[in-house]
């Protein structure tokens, strides 16, 4: 899938000389946290985001350093931050430096740029115009889009157990020389060792996610071999579905 597959293309905006209270006033009547900014050609030259607003003083929570630390950024970085908590317009207090995607760039390196860069929406960009927005919402439903939409499947137990095989020795983090895996009508049970407590939902996940399976059963124990301890897993927490 890329971004035009999930975007969204009912923008709202906000022009770079509009007030900071038409636009927290826009955000808030429409349950958004961020706004992309755009000039009169409809280019886009800012993101204007909750996280622009933490820093103002009319809530009394403008940023304050030591003074050996303003000397130390100098009279501009002070003007700067001075600016963003105290500015009455967009342009005064938006993030220009945005970053973007084309409607054809795979979700796959979306959603890495909104984790590399800590951002929640992403704009799309056609020929320097905003075309449409990916948010972290769009990713969910896009998700339960294609949940919803995966068919169900009729799958022998030897095929279910074959593809949890195959699945497990893809991965680096499975011990596969310390389970076992055993299917009776479509419920997979998993016998063995695991030597991380984290191993046991990545297994159960794994298995979860083969067509065919309709639950699992978690027979596993764990041994921390540090200390030699064996834990076994609470009856009343087996079974899986």
């Amino acid at each position: 899938m890329n971004a035009a597959d999930v975007m969204t293309r009912r923008i709202l905006s906000v022009g770079p000389d509009a007030t900071l209270s038409e636009a927290v006033d826009l955000m808030l009547k429409n349950g958004i946290s961020g706004l992309p900014v755009v000039d009169g050609s409809g280019a886009l030259v800012g993101m204007l985001t909750e996280g622009d607003l933490l820093r103002r003083v009319e809530t009394g929570t403008e940023r304050k350093r030591a003074r050996w630390l303003e000397f130390l950024l100098g009279p501009g970085k002070m003007a700067e931050e001075y600016v963003h908590a105290h500015g009455r317009k967009v342009h005064e207090v938006m993030t220009t430096q945005v970053r973007t995607v084309g409607p054809a760039t795979p979700l796959e390196d979306v959603v890495a740029l909104m984790e590399k860069h800590r951002i929640k929406r992403v704009p799309v960009i056609v020929h320097g115009r905003l075309f449409g927005i990916v948010s972290r919402a769009n990713l969910m439903q896009a998700l339960m889009a294609v949940s919803s939409t995966i068919p169900p499947t009729s799958t022998s137990d030897e095929e279910i157990r074959a593809r949890i095989w195959a699945e497990l020795e893809r991965t680096e983090w499975a011990p596969v020389g310390l389970i076992n895996v055993i299917v009776r009508d479509g419920i997979v049970h998993l016998h063995g060792t695991i030597t991380d407590g984290r191993e046991r939902a990545a297994l159960c996940a794994a298995a979860e996610n083969v067509a065919g399976v309709k639950a699992v059963q978690d027979h596993m124990v764990w041994c921390d071999y540090t200390t030699g301890t064996v834990i076994e897993m609470p009856e009343d927490d087996v079974k899986r579905t």
